[in-house]
C-alpha cells in the first residue's frame, strides 16, 4: 500500500471519529437540556396534593390523583391483554408456524403494527370501540394501548424463545411430554427473564401515548375508577394543561411529565437489570 493511501485512510478515519464524537455530544447536550427542564419544571409542582386531589379548574388547589390512578389502571389492563396475546403470538411463531407462509405473513404484519403511528392506533380503536356506542371509555383506551404493546411482546417472545437452546425441547419430547408441555413448564421458565424484559419494554412504550388516549378515553376532571366512562389520564391531561394559559395548569403538566419520565426510566431500569442476569444465567 502506497503512502499517499495510507495518509487518506487515516485522515478518513480521524474525520469520521471526529463526526461521530460531535454527532453524540449534540445528542447529549439535548438530552441534558430536556431532563434539566424537566427537572427543574418538574419538581416545582411536586407536592403532597399533586397524588391526593383531581385536577382543579383554574386557579383552584388540586393534584392528578385522578389522572395518575386512570393511567395506571388503564395500562395495568392494557398489559394484562397484551401479554396473553403477545406472549401467545410469540410461541407460536418461535415453536409452531414461524417457518409457514401464514406465519411470514403474521410476522409481518406484527413489524407493520410495531412501526405504526399511535394516531393511527387511536383512530381504528374509535371507530371499533368509541363510536358504535357513543361515547368514549377507559377500556377503550386500555384496548388502544394494548394494540400498541402487543407487537413489542410478540417479538421480544419469539426471539426469546428462538434463543433457548434446542436440546431443552429434544430432553423434553424424548421423556414422552408433548410440545405445549414442553414450551409451558421448561422454555417459558427458561426465558422468563426475557419475557418480563419484554413486558417492562411494552409498559414503557404505553405509559406516556397520548394521542390514541385523546380518541378513546379522552379526559375526566372527576376521580373515577369505572373504565366504562371517559377516564382521566397523566398523558392527556399533561396535554390539555401545558397548552393552556394559566400557571397552575402548566406547572401541574410538568409534574405529570416528571412522573412519567420517572416511572419510565424505573422500568428501563429493571428491564437493564433483568436483561443482564439473564445474560449471566
Amino acid at each position: 500500500m502506497s503512502a499517499g493511501k495510507l495518509v487518506r485512510r487515516r485522515v478518513g478515519d480521524l474525520a469520521f471519529k471526529a463526526f461521530c464524537w460531535v454527532v453524540t455530544a449534540l445528542a447529549l447536550v439535548a438530552l441534558a437540556a430536556i431532563l434539566w427542564s424537566l427537572l427543574a419544571q418538574g419538581f416545582g409542582g411536586l407536592n403532597l396534593e399533586v397524588f391526593t386531589k383531581s385536577t382543579p379548574a383554574p386557579g383552584s388547589p388540586g393534584g392528578l390523583a385522578n389522572a395518575i390512578a386512570g393511567s395506571i389502571m388503564m395500562c395495568v389492563l392494557a398489559m394484562v391483554m397484551a401479554v396473553t396475546i403477545g406472549v401467545l403470538a410469540g410461541t407460536w411463531l418461535a415453536e409452531y408456524g414461524g417457518r409457514s407462509k401464514y406465519g411470514a405473513v403474521v410476522r409481518f404484519l406484527n413489524d407493520v403494527l410495531l412501526s405504526a403511528p399511535s394516531i393511527l392506533v387511536g383512530l381504528f380503536v374509535y371507530e371499533i370501540l368509541v363510536f358504535p356506542f357513543h361515547g368514549f371509555s377507559g377500556f377503550a383506551g386500555s384496548v388502544a394501548l394494548a394494540l400498541l404493546a402487543v407487537p413489542v411482546i410478540t417479538r421480544t417472545t419469539e426471539d426469546v424463545l428462538l434463543l433457548q437452546a434446542s436440546t431443552l425441547r429434544e430432553a423434553g419430547v424424548a421423556l414422552g411430554a408433548p410440545l405445549s408441555y414442553v414450551i409451558r413448564l421448561i422454555l417459558w421458565r427458561s426465558a422468563r427473564a426475557g419475557l418480563l424484559t419484554g413486558a417492562l419494554l411494552a409498559f414503557a412504550r404505553i405509559s406516556g401515548e397520548t394521542a390514541p388516549l385523546l380518541f378513546t378515553a379522552l379526559n375526566n376532571q372527576f376521580f373515577s375508577l369505572d373504565l366504562r366512562h371517559p377516564t382521566a389520564n397523566l398523558p392527556v391531561v399533561i396535554f390539555n394543561f401545558a397548552l393552556s394559559a394559566y400557571d397552575d395548569w402548566r406547572k401541574l403538566a410538568w409534574a405529570g411529565a416528571l412522573l412519567i419520565a420517572a416511572t419510565v426510566l424505573a422500568v428501563t431500569i429493571v428491564a437493564r437489570i433483568v436483561a443482564q442476569e439473564q445474560k449471566r444465567s
